[in-house]
């Protein structure tokens, strides 16, 4: 799983969208889908955790355990 899909996840569970993360973080328009394929910046993953009240490791390891059960 990339860390894309683990916010995905979270933000799912919190019931809202990337769309709405990215929107009230005023990131870009597609950015954080983009990390599907790149990694994000210490500080944007940062503000996402923080967003979906999680920490940054949480979502790295959610992430990891996933690409280890694939």
């Amino acid at each position: 799983m990339s860390i894309y899909t683990a916010i995905k996840k979270v933000a799912k569970q919190n019931n809202t969208s990337v769309y709405r993360i990215e929107k009230d973080l005023n990131f870009s328009n597609g950015s954080i889908s983009k990390w599907n394929k790149s990694s994000p910046s210490a500080v944007k993953l940062t503000q996402v955790a923080a967003y979906l009240g999680v920490t940054p490791q949480y979502l790295l390891i959610l992430a990891e355990e996933e690409k280890n059960n694939e």
